[in-house]
């Protein structure tokens, strides 16, 4: 029988563990519930804080929904649904992924990333692939649970001693993490005007950011902040695609 990266199996699989996850869910919510009415807390704040949780979670999730249809075209959709679904982050499922395709290339396995698509992925691919994506995020689920309490004193301590070099340092650390991004970004800018496409969709979504600021800030759109990111990654998807067609 041959492989599918979209086998019935796989989306079954898939499934009963994220059934699992929105279960806990439920629950939760569930006992929420009845701690509220313990508290003798008014039924119409309980259903409007579960009405405002629903609505600002959409936003995440057409973030979530973006990263999982653009990853499926060379993964399956399973595979990608889950990890997304679950404990998974869009940076790092998206860099991962790449990362690992990147390595079929330098092993000659593959004549270029491109090629690799959901119906010519191979059972060995697909298991790689998957290793590199979920094995790789547990070092920081390890390191989490001895490191932050630690990780946490630490930096209070040093906030209580200078405010301000507590705030560069973890400006510091986040430019650091998106100085990692930006490597990805300008890794093929050597290659001709096509390894600039990336850069391209980074500015054109930069811009569309840039644009959702400006409305917050001049039109007091404040509900506007939990669906800029979404709207900049989308457009950035979308503009990819005739830019790509005119410059290759």
């Amino acid at each position: 029988m041959p492989f599918s990266a979209n086998s019935p199996a796989l989306y079954l699989l898939a499934g009963i563990l994220i059934l699992f996850v929105l279960a806990q869910s439920v629950f939760f919510l569930v006992r929420s519930i009845r701690r509220a009415r313990a508290l003798d807390l008014p039924g119409s704040k309980v259903t409007k804080a579960i009405i405002n949780a629903a609505v600002f979670t959409i936003a995440p999730a057409l973030a979530i929904l973006i990263g999982v249809v653009a990853l499926a075209g060379k993964l399956g959709a399973p595979l990608p649904w889950l990890r997304l679904s679950i404990i998974g982050a869009l940076t790092y499922e998206t860099a991962a992924a790449a990362n690992a395709i990147e390595g079929f290339v330098k092993t000659g396995e593959l004549a270029e990333a491109a090629s690799l698509t959901a119906a010519s992925l191979t059972a060995g691919q697909f298991v790689t692939i998957s290793a590199v994506m979920s094995f790789c995020v547990v070092g920081g689920l390890a390191l989490s649970t001895f490191l932050v309490e630690k990780y946490k004193k630490g930096m209070a301590q040093i906030g209580a001693k200078d405010p301000q070099w507590s705030k560069i340092l973890m400006s510091a650390l986040f430019l650091g993490m998106i100085a990692t991004f930006l490597g990805m970004v300008f890794q093929d800018i050597a290659a001709g005007l096509t390894g600039w496409i990336p850069v391209f969709v980074m500015l054109i979504s930069a811009s569309c950011m840039a644009l959702c600021a400006l409305l917050i800030k001049k039109l007091k759109w404040s509900w506007l902040n939990e669906y800029a990111l979404p709207l900049s990654m989308l457009t950035g998807m979308l503009m990819a695609i005739p830019l790509t067609g005119w410059i290759s």
